[in-house]
């Protein structure tokens, strides 16, 4: 646990919340992505958020529950109740980053470019610096001054919204379309309940299955060196502090990882310690059978070479497949995994701005 990144947890909540509500369709703003995105990262100490509580009734009974402190910011007139929070966020980060030197990551919720001389202030400090912000929301100056930045739309776990009415699929190919689309919008997916409610809900091996495949994943991409099974137990006990292997039927965590392996779910090698191997994802296997199944269903549906719209697509892998779930490839997104198999050449996907859809089709 001492190589662990310690991280303090810092929320703009007037910016986060107000930036959802206009930049997504008006859907409310979910704190639990981030902290899952975070689990990933290290070990959260401190978690704090600021904003005028009066106006966030629901929002503050969302936060407590996830063990958020709420640093009250009392109501003034327009930009200086703003700046009063700004100021005070800014403030105690500062003062944390000196009295608490084990505190190693700094995670800036916001998309204020006024929290730039901030992060530059926190780096030049030796820390870490990690952003995060509504993508529609975000100035332009924030995210290249951060270490890393986490656009909260694209997180794992958050609510894509309906779409605006689309235009009909096309029949043929569209030429000249090298505009820059936005990220668009991902098949809904049964969320992982990762709380316990009984008997039957312990026992979905398969739910178990897309929650480490994803763990490994963020793993893979985030830390750095090797994952090993005790860091994935510790971070999915961070997702969910009551997980348990006994719940799904095995003795020993590593006992679970064998399962797993044998399914084709991760792979295990000989680690740094004995007992505690090195967890990955397959670089073929499942993989390659699932590219072949999405190269076949976009076959089907464009017979004549016409395009195949990503919107419904994953339905219609599903009614091939029933059990196909990208994520228990290590996929956060349906788009992700067609993204995977047109980089492996199975296919070619293209932005289509008439359609406002991705457009996906066999290569000869």
């Amino acid at each position: 646990m001492d190589q662990e990144d310690r991280i303090a947890l810092f929320l703009d909540y007037e910016n986060l919340a107000l930036g959802a509500r206009d930049h997504r369709g008006g859907a409310a703003f979910d704190f639990r992505p981030i902290a899952d995105a975070l689990a990933e990262r290290g070990r959260v100490v401190v978690r704090r958020a600021y904003a005028d509580w009066s106006y966030f009734d629901e929002d503050r009974r969302m936060l407590t529950r996830s063990h958020v402190e709420l640093i009250e910011i009392p109501q003034r007139m327009g930009a200086s109740r703003k700046n009063a929070a700004d100021i005070k966020m800014a403030v105690d980060a500062i003062e944390l980053a000196f009295e608490r030197d084990y505190i190693s990551t700094f995670v800036i919720c916001s998309g204020d470019s006024d929290f730039t001389p901030l992060v530059h202030k926190l780096r030049e400090l030796n820390k870490r610096v990690i952003g995060v912000g509504v993508e529609g929301s975000t100035s332009g100056l924030l995210p290249p001054a951060c270490d890393e930045f986490l656009y909260y739309d694209r997180l794992e776990g958050v609510d894509i919204p309906p779409a605006r009415g689309r235009r009909a699929r096309p029949t043929t190919r569209q030429a000249g379309a090298e505009q820059r689309p936005p990220e668009p919008e991902r098949e809904h997916e049964p969320e992982v309940d990762r709380r316990p409610a009984g008997e039957e809900p312990g026992r979905d091996v398969d739910a178990l299955a897309v929650l480490v495949a994803q763990s490994v994943a963020g793993l893979q991409g985030s830390a750095n060196g090797e994952v090993t099974a005790s860091r994935l137990k510790r971070t999915l006990l961070r997702k969910d502090p009551t997980f348990s292997e006994s719940d799904y039927g095995f003795r020993t965590f590593g006992e679970l990882l064998r399962h797993l392996a044998e399914r084709n779910v991760v792979e295990l090698a000989e680690g740094p310690a004995k007992g505690d191997p090195e967890v990955s994802l397959p670089e073929h296997g499942d993989r390659e059978v699932a590219f072949g199944l999405l190269r076949g269903v976009v076959s089907d549906l464009g017979s004549g070479g016409n395009p195949v719209a990503l919107s419904g697509l994953k339905n219609q892998v599903r009614r091939a497949r029933p059990d196909f779930s990208e994520k228990k490839l290590g996929y956060r997104s349906f788009l992700q995994f067609c993204k995977a198999a047109a980089t492996a050449g199975v296919l070619d996907l293209r932005w289509s701005p008439e359609a406002d859809d991705y457009l996906l089709t066999t290569q000869t």
